[in-house]
């Protein structure tokens, strides 16, 4: 099994309007590290900083101090052209309301970061209509998303994150738009994914219930870590592996 680490912040602060007398700190001091192929949650509240965290973890926002190294690269220090790079090759996300665009089919929004990536026509096409017969949309692939159900736009959008093989997928609340029966259905395909394909996987979510499904629980309060816990997948695995 590889334990490399995939995602190492050390020391992580973020201040919004430094330097006036509205200064904001609403991380401080973050360390966290994630090993390839984990499967982790992020759990807290409204207001404890998991949002902000979880931009500058997506590399949508960078910290005002400290190191994030991604996949071996330093985040901190790479110009804006080759922060979207880095987006785009490495982080596949899967947002609450989906972010699909409307006027695309399914498989013309998978294909969508293998464009940007610069990957040909036929080999994008052919990977795309692959990652939409793994999560259970393949008769749906000419569809566009106002023809599909939320369960259904979810699923494109995990077929989206995983086009480019990222280095992770990052859920924010990917259940939070859906009932729980489809909800259930989602979560059930994150863990196929990392049973079957070993994809390193954070899930932000304000959910005790979702967050108890993974290997390890993160809980953030108040802009910093206040515990870190195994989460009952972990404990089914040493389960499993201490009865082989």
């Amino acid at each position: 099994m590889q334990t490399e680490t995939v995602i190492e912040l050390r020391k992580i602060y973020k201040r919004f309007y430094e330097g006036s007398e509205n200064e904001l700190e609403i991380l401080h001091g973050i360390d966290l590290r994630v090993k390839r192929g984990e499967f982790i949650s992020i759990v807290g509240p409204s207001g404890s900083g998991k949002s902000t965290l979880m931009n500058i973890i997506g590399a949508l926002d960078r910290p005002t101090e400290g190191t994030y190294l991604l996949d071996g690269t330093d985040i901190c220090t790479t110009d804006d052209t080759e922060l979207s790079h880095i987006r785009n090759r490495k982080i596949g996300f899967v947002f609450q309301t989906y972010n699909l665009i409307p006027r695309n089919s399914a498989l013309k929004n998978v294909e969508l970061p293998m464009m940007y990536g610069k990957v040909g026509r036929l080999a994008r096409r052919k990977k795309a209509k692959e990652l939409l017969e793994i999560v259970g949309m393949g008769d749906r692939m000419d569809h566009n998303p106002d023809e599909l159900s939320g369960g259904q736009k979810q699923r494109v959008a995990i077929a989206r994150a995983l086009a480019n093989d990222p280095a992770i997928i990052l859920a924010d609340e990917p259940t939070g738009a859906l009932d729980s029966v489809t909800g259930r259905m989602i979560m059930d395909l994150f863990h196929q994914l990392h049973k079957e394909k070993g994809i390193t996987i954070v899930l932000i979510t304000h959910s005790p219930e979702l967050a108890e499904e993974t290997e390890r629980i993160v809980t953030i309060m108040d802009g910093k870590i206040t515990s870190e816990r195994s989460g009952s997948l972990y404990d089914t695995r040493q389960h499993s592996a201490g009865a082989e």
